[in-house]
């Protein structure tokens, strides 16, 4: 309707010298122009707005039986971002000390929950990247955020940064922490958004993907919550 709107302004503008429609019209050319651009742009803004009461969809258990036995690699959060109305910037700071954090949060979890694989943690990963620095990527400097979206196949250069790592270790699986996002709840509470995928590396596939939602007073315990629900039924 705002579009509408705009467009009947053209009909109502007075006629001025400078330019003639094909019907003999005199209309104003760039009034046009800027109202045509006014249009295109309420609309873009309005189809990228998400609804305000938009929430996220529930999270897909790890799929623990399809690694099971298998060697997987896990990469670190290199994305971590606080709402300003939460008030929680201070306890997430300094962002190295924080990441270093969730790190090992996502990998004492593991660790203790997901016996049946073996978890090749952050720490080792940035160890092989160390023998060969010319060769290979440091985990912690890898465009692993972007794979937040909804993509099936891993872009370049990341996919060859990771199959190249992976390679190493002679790995096939890899498990990314794409993000991990915090958002203030309605009754003043916390919301931990954790963006997890599981990426065949050789051939860089997005092989299964969710976003692990936990709530709590605190980022951590926000976070440790979000983790539980990627292995539901344990306490």
């Amino acid at each position: 309707m705002r579009g509408i709107h705009l467009m009947k302004l053209i009909k109502l503008t007075p006629r001025r010298e400078g330019a003639r429609s094909c019907s003999g019209v005199r209309v104003d050319e760039r009034l046009i122009r800027t109202v045509v651009a006014l249009v295109f742009l309420s609309m873009a803004g309005c189809a990228g707005r998400p609804p305000e009461d938009s929430q996220p969809a529930p999270t897909t258990p790890l799929p623990t039986g399809a690694i099971a036995g298998q060697n997987v690699t896990v990469y670190p959060v290199t994305l971590m971002v606080t709402d300003e109305e939460l008030g929680w910037e201070g306890l997430v700071q300094p962002r190295s000390e924080a990441l270093s954090r969730a790190d090992s949060m996502i990998a004492v979890f593991l660790t203790e929950r997901v016996t049946e694989v073996n978890w090749i943690l952050p720490d080792q990963l940035r160890a092989v990247a160390r023998r060969a620095p010319g060769m290979l990527v440091n985990p912690d400097q890898m465009g692993t955020a972007l794979l937040r979206n909804p993509i099936d196949l891993v872009p370049d250069p990341l996919r060859s940064q990771m199959r190249n790592l992976n390679a190493v270790s002679g790995v096939r699986f890899a498990l990314v922490p794409a993000g991990l996002l915090f958002y203030r709840e309605p009754d003043g509470g916390g919301r931990a958004e954790l963006t997890v995928v599981m990426v065949e590396v050789r051939r860089g596939q997005v092989q299964w993907r969710t976003v692990a939602i936990g709530v709590g007073a605190g980022p951590w315990e926000a976070t440790w919550n979000a983790l539980k629900t990627l292995v539901p039924g344990l306490p």
